[in-house]
């Protein structure tokens, strides 16, 4: 990719995957809440984006709940090893499923490398009648401009795979991924994120397990503070999602924030806004450390 940062003229993409298509599952005959995935390198950093994993891990829970007026509430994920692309296994166990709400526990493994891979807990919900607010005032970000790819990091000077699936632009904060950036001192981040597939369900809706890949970026905030180093990179250890509400947008905007960058790890959080609507919000846990050499 050129080292040229005029973003209206975009580096060279491949074509965009379809998340949906790629994050399918196949239930199995082996034993109840056995599922299967195949995970195509689309959606790789150094290995898949842990978002994407969880995604699965989710559409697994979907299956096996079989209700679509179940739809996911609150998802937590614990990244045990790395997981990569190619042939997975999910096996979903339902812990309770009520009138209104139903908790579930999900393990995701890869069937090609040993390792527990991840684990995912998960409240799904029916709509029901309760307080209607949003105590959150939507930042005042600059709009994305249309058509226009932002560049992603480099790794072993090529863009990752995942960062081709999206058009993106600067909210606010620092272009984290332009040579030689100033840090702003400030742990904050916004970056606007679209689908270059759409996502929608039915034509309108964003589908909700749309969302985890996309949250699973917030490092960004840390890197805008004090300066990226290219030698270092931030795995997640966890990531926690709550989907609050339904959005037919189509432009993301991730406001990623740290409270806190102590002993070689960092907390992050996340909120999501579409249309000027808080549609979500999670944080995560991330260690720092050097980058293999290849």
């Amino acid at each position: 990719m050129s080292e040229d940062t005029n973003l209206s003229t975009p580096p060279p993409f491949r074509p965009a995957a379809d998340l949906s298509i790629d994050t399918a599952v196949t239930q199995l005959a082996k034993a109840p809440g056995w599922y299967s995935a195949d995970l195509s390198p689309s959606w790789n950093f150094r290995t898949p984006n842990g978002g994407v994993l969880m995604t699965i891990a989710l559409r697994a829970m979907q299956a096996e709940l079989n209700d679509p007026e179940f739809r996911p509430r609150s998802a937590g994920t614990l990244f045990l090893s790395p997981v990569p692309h190619g042939p997975m296994e999910i096996r979903v166990e339902v812990l309770r499923k009520g009138g209104i709400a139903a908790q579930l526990r999900a393990a995701l493994s890869s069937t090609a490398v040993p390792g527990p891979g991840l684990e995912v807990s998960a409240v799904f919900t029916r709509d029901h009648h309760g307080p209607e607010f949003t105590w959150a005032t939507p930042p005042k970000v600059t709009d994305p401009q249309p058509d226009i790819r932002a560049r992603e990091h480099k790794i072993g000077g090529q863009c990752p795979n995942f960062a081709h699936n999206f058009d993106q632009a600067i909210g606010c904060g620092p272009d984290i991924w332009t040579p030689g950036f100033a840090p702003t001192g400030e742990a904050l981040s916004g970056r606007w994120f679209r689908y270059i597939i759409p996502q929608q369900l039915a034509g309108k809706e964003l589908d909700p397990l749309a969302l985890p890949p996309i949250m699973d970026h917030m490092p960004s905030a840390i890197w805008a503070y004090d300066g990226h180093d290219p030698a270092s990179y931030a795995p997640s250890l966890d990531l926690t999602v709550h989907f609050l509400a339904d959005t037919t947008a189509d432009w993301l905007l991730l406001l990623n924030s740290s409270r806190r960058a102590h002993a070689g790890y960092a907390t992050a959080d996340v909120e999501v806004w579409g249309d000027n609507e808080l549609v979500a919000y999670g944080t995560q846990t991330m260690m720092f450390r050097k980058a293999p050499t290849e």
